[in-house]
């Protein structure tokens, strides 16, 4: 698939890919094509087991993304919008939420509407700073439509979340990390080289084991602590059939460091 909306930088030797959404001059709105672009990616992704970590962030140091792209919403019908939210805005980003490996959103900027929405479905959001964040959906006649009025409660609250999307206030970063929105700020100039940090330390370790990881804590996030807790157990007595768990525990006994293949 040829990519015009979005860039695709593979670090092959470490297993880690950057998608960069490229539409800095309309501060990376997500239009059609950029979704269906990040669609692409997320299934090339899905074939190549040798991905570890994927990083999402927005070209420029001005924006992760803006939301969506207003321009191309103001003429839809209710049906054609019904379409466009379930395959480009909620599938595509529950698809990017279970992605088996982490995805880190490296956030450069504004992320807003639609951009906080992909931020939100990331394993882990580092910010920068300067970054500011909202759900102004509201401003403009509409609800969020891509898992806002979903996810945002279950990471700050439903009191707070309902204040954010009944308002449509911006926030800034520090009020971000507060209330839990993202996981860690850092001062712009040092954003890249944390997230590399991050990722290559994910990217470390056993991407199988990663794997069942993410999918535990995925699980117990939509379940009971009962089932969760039936769900963790299997999975932990599953690492158990693996060659990195015991390439792990040998390597920690013999004080060297492990060498994982994702078996």
């Amino acid at each position: 698939m040829d990519f015009e909306n979005i860039v695709v930088d593979k670090d092959k030797e470490r297993g880690i890919v950057r998608l960069i959404i490229n539409r800095p001059e309309v501060r990376n709105a997500l239009n059609m094509a950029a979704r269906q672009e990040l669609r692409g990616a997320i299934e090339d992704i899905k074939s190549d087991g040798n991905i570890r970590v994927v990083i999402i962030t927005g070209a420029g140091d001005k924006a992760f993304s803006s939301g969506a792209d207003i321009t191309e919403l103001k003429q839809a019908s209710p049906i054609q919008i019904e379409q466009y939210a379930c395959k480009l805005g909620q599938q595509l980003f529950t698809d990017i939420e279970s992605l088996y490996v982490p995805v880190i959103a490296m956030i450069n900027g504004v992320c807003l509407g639609s951009g906080c929405e992909l931020a939100m479905v990331c394993d882990i959001r580092i910010a920068s700073a300067n970054a500011m964040f909202g759900q102004p959906e509201i401003n403009i006649g509409i609800i969020p439509g891509s898992g806002g009025t979903q996810r945002l409660p279950r990471l700050v609250g439903w009191g707070k979340a309902k204040e954010l999307i009944y308002t449509g206030r911006i926030i800034d970063a520090g009020e971000a990390e507060r209330i839990g929105l993202v996981d860690k700020v850092v001062q712009p100039d040092k954003l890249q080289e944390r997230v590399k940090e991050l990722a290559e330390t994910i990217a470390s370790k056993s991407p199988l084991i990663i794997k069942l990881a993410k999918k535990a804590v995925n699980q117990g996030i939509h379940t009971n602590l009962v089932s969760g807790l039936s769900y963790e157990r299997n999975n932990f007595a599953l690492c158990f059939a693996t060659k990195d768990q015991k390439e792990g525990m040998a390597a920690f006994l013999e004080k060297r460091k492990a060498e994982f293949k994702g078996e």
